[in-house]
Formats: C-alpha cells, structure tokens, sequence
C-alpha cells in the first residue's frame, strides 16, 4: 500500500489564520506586511503572534517561546491553518519530544508567562503552510498522516507571480492543480506520494525520529546558498543510506546561489545533481519552477503525483484520485 495523507478542508474566505515564526530570526517587516495584505484581500482573517519579532541570535526567540506559538496556533480550535513568517533554521529544534496530538511533548513548559494550552483530545487537521526550514514541521506532520503545504511563506509571496499566487490559494481552497513543466531527464512515468523538502533540512532529518518511509515516494528538492560540494556531500549521504532505491521518482526544482566559491576548482551544481542522481535508474526531472529565488509553485505533501520524466512534467491527481483517495490514507499499488 502506498500512503497518503489526509488534506484538511478547504479553506474559506472569513476564515481565521494564524502567522508563527518558528524558525530564523524576522528581518522583513515590509514583505511581512505584504502578505498579511494579500491573504486579507483574499478574504481571510490574519492574526499574528505576540512577540513575533522576538530574537535570540539568529533564531526568532528561545525555543520555548517558538514552540509556544506553533502550540497556540495547532491547538487553537478557532484556527484554521497556519502561516509561517519566514524559513532560516530552527523549526527542527521545535520538534524535540513534539506531540502533534497532544502529550507530554506538546504540552511543555508555559511561554513567556503566558496561560497553558491543554490540547483536544484528538489532534486537528488543519493546514500548515511554509517551505525551506519549514521542512521539518511539514515532514513531522505529513508522518501523523496529515498534508501540508511546501509553499510561498509570508515573507515570500509578494514576490511570486500571480499564476504562484493563485495556485495557492486554489489548492488550500479545493480546487485542483495545474502540471508543472521541467526538464525530463528520460525514464517513463511513474506515479507516487509527493514529498517535496529543502534538500539541507530534509538531509539532517535522516535517521532521526522525522524520517519519513520513502517507499513510494516521489521525492520534490529544492535548495539555496549551498556550495556545489555541499550538495554532492548530501546526496552521496543519500545514496549511502540506501533511500534511492526505494523512491520511484524525483522533480528537481531550483537550486538557487549554489554557485562554487571564485578561484577554486569545482564542478558546477548541474554536473553535481547529474553525477549524483542519473544512474539511479528512475524517472528525473529537473528545473521544475519552485524553491527559492523564482517562481515557488506549491507542492501538497503527501498527495498522489505522477512524474512523466519524458514529457518534463509533474502532475498531481486528480479530484478524484487526488482528493478523495488521500481522504482514505491508502491507495492500492
């Protein structure tokens, strides 16, 4: 059986969301106001953390602070789906003793003096959206069987194009997802779960607890500002860890700034990726139009996606394979 996750439901304009920062330290306050501005003017109610703009160092606030917001918004009954500020690093040291359903772990110490938030009963379904260090929190969720969404964040939006805009919005609304178009590195079709993930992040979650099973997977990686070495370093742990033979397909998106340093030898970031990934015998493609520095198309975690690496293009299913099977958590392979 491959599995999928369950989709929350579709978002409507009134309902009320709510901005965390659980990663890197907050610098963009005008693209951080821009959109807030373009959620609003979809409709949405928009609330934001207490002490958002909070720092330690390069994070944005002590652990327990952080955790405290993604415990308000997650167990929050009023809160429908959560958007993350910006990426950086943090977000994975969150998820240390983490309980999405509640627990000892979810619950853990009081912020800043606020009241504790004693979780439901059952844990929500509801949608979390961000990319980059989001990694992790999407991972940690997609493992209790719930999907979010590798996305614009707020810092980010206002930058996309409005075709990225939209997109968006029409996935956390119920409507379905237009293909994607890369490069096609040859290998046929396949069909698979979609797990998109920031290489780097999704590279130090391997063997850890938040490993997710790859059996069936149709790997979605992006990344920024690493050196071409870097890269090779984190595929080839990849390649060691015996992961690749269980994935049946991967879209390559951006890998932005990963130029090598000047003056010293260096194989370029596209000969890394080929060297790294073409003998593993199945389906490729490359330059899909999301990560950082361009257009990010979202990527639904845990969804069924199909991988035409002939054709270049990614699709996902449709309402009825896409939607309704998800809703099940299993699809017969």
């Amino acid at each position: 059986m491959i599995k999928f996750c369950q989709i929350p439901a579709p978002l409507q304009p009134g309902d009320l969301l709510q901005v965390i920062a659980p990663s890197g330290a907050l610098r963009e306050m005008s693209a951080l106001e821009k959109g807030v501005e373009i959620w609003r003017e979809h409709g949405y109610q928009i609330q934001i953390c207490d002490g958002i703009t909070e720092r330690w160092g390069y994070l944005a606030g002590q652990d327990q602070h952080r955790r405290y917001q993604l415990k308000e918004a997650w167990f929050n009954p009023n809160v429908k789906g959560i958007l993350c500020a910006r990426g950086g690093f943090g977000s994975t040291r969150l998820l240390e003793d983490w309980r999405w359903q509640g627990g000892r772990g979810a619950e853990g110490q009081r912020g800043r003096g606020e009241m504790e938030i004693l979780p439901p009963p059952q844990s929500p379904i509801k949608w979390l959206i961000g990319f980059s260090d989001v990694t992790a929190l999407l991972w940690s969720l997609g493992k209790e069987g719930i999907s979010g969404v590798h996305g614009p964040m707020l810092t980010t939006i206002a930058n996309e194009p409005e075709w990225s805009i939209e997109r968006l919005f029409d996935w956390v609304e119920g409507r379905s997802l237009k293909p994607l178009k890369g490069v096609g590195w040859g290998g046929g079709k396949v069909s698979g779960v979609l797990l998109p993930a920031n290489l780097t992040v999704a590279t130090h979650l391997l063997g850890t607890p938040l490993q997710p099973e790859f059996d069936g997977v149709i790997l979605a990686l992006e990344d920024v500002t690493e050196f071409p070495y870097r890269i090779d370093r984190q595929l080839t742990q990849w390649r060691m860890s015996g992961i690749f033979p269980k994935v049946k397909g991967i879209a390559l998106g951006r890998f932005s700034r990963c130029e090598p340093p000047p003056n010293i030898p260096s194989l370029a970031i596209e000969e890394v990726l080929r060297d790294r990934l073409s003998d593993l015998n199945i389906p490729i493609i490359s330059d899909l139009p999301f990560g950082h520095d361009g257009p990010n198309a979202t990527l639904p975690v845990g969804i069924l996606a199909e991988l035409d690496a002939d054709a270049g293009v990614l699709s996902f299913g449709d309402e009825e394979l896409g939607r309704v099977l998800t809703c099940r958590g299993e699809f017969s392979s």
